[in-house]
């Protein structure tokens, strides 16, 4: 019989991880509280608070995703607003306060903000969008609040990948993690926010498209490589990806998409075959 949550359905097709991270070089992470409806979009709709200034950031920045954030150390009144590149040789994170969503009409997304120097945390906990999001995001970031200081950890809305929940996101390096258990949480997380990649959970580095982090990953498995700035990407098509370590090896790599197992994308979901890649050295 198949699992009734699709988080317990992927795990026990053995779903592969790697090569399921989204493929983002610019966030926008906008702290709205209360529930969220289950697409962030509608706050894009016209006269929705700050909505222009979010869609003129959206439409004129490259790879951009909007997400939202809330935290139950909330301050009254005050609303976070952080703006973070990441890509695989710059990133950098910006924090913006507002007194209100509304101020948004007066703030230049673009450029506006002071340097954010620690690692975001963002623990998926959109329930409006997936249950297993919400059980298992909810339980992983209570894990990590007395792990992680202060304005870093986040439960944020949809990452994408609801059958991997719990699902972390650490920026600005782009780590996304999957199949969080709380009594992982605090020693996986603490070392993706110091740089250091835990291979059973990894789904990729959102810096690269779906089929460069299905490579990276054999790579690190196979060389050990487990530092977020061991690897650099030197080329890649839709067949073979090259990368080189910081030690000056070169590893080529074969990727084939696959179909994957049948499974639902999301709790109701229908099942439909998932992507896979088949990665190997050459």
């Amino acid at each position: 019989m198949t699992p009734a949550r699709c988080a317990d359905a992927s795990a026990a097709a053995g779903e592969q991880l790697a090569g399921t991270a989204v493929t983002v070089a610019n966030w926008l992470l906008v702290e709205r509280r209360g529930t969220w409806p289950r697409d962030v979009s509608a706050a894009l709709a016209e006269g929705e608070p700050g909505s222009e200034s979010l869609r003129s950031w959206l439409d004129n920045t490259p790879s951009s995703r909007l997400l939202f954030i809330r935290t139950p150390r909330a301050v009254r009144g005050e609303r976070l607003v952080f703006v973070v590149h990441s890509t695989e040789t710059a990133s950098s994170t910006r924090r913006i306060e507002l007194g209100g969503l509304e101020e948004l009409a007066g703030v230049d997304l673009a450029r506006d903000g002071e340097p954010f120097d620690a690692p975001l945390v963002l623990v998926c906990g959109h329930g409006t969008r997936d249950a297993c999001c919400a059980l298992r995001g909810n339980v992983v970031h209570a894990e990590l609040a007395a792990h992680v200081p202060g304005e870093s950890l986040w439960i944020s809305s949809h990452q994408g990948g609801h059958r991997f929940a719990a699902n972390v996101l650490v920026l600005p390096s782009g780590i996304q993690l999957g199949r969080i258990a709380r009594e992982d949480a605090a020693s996986v997380v603490g070392d993706a926010c110091d740089g250091r990649i835990s291979l059973p959970h990894y789904r990729g580095r959102t810096t690269y498209p779906a089929h460069v982090q299905a490579a990276e990953a054999v790579v690190r498995g196979t060389a050990g490589l487990s530092d977020v700035h061991d690897l650099t990407l030197r080329s890649e098509d839709d067949a073979r990806v090259e990368l080189g370590s910081a030690d000056g090896r070169l590893f080529a790599v074969e990727v084939e998409r696959l179909p994957g197992p049948t499974l639902p994308a999301s709790c109701g979901a229908a099942p439909e075959p998932q992507d896979a890649f088949r990665a190997r050295l050459v």
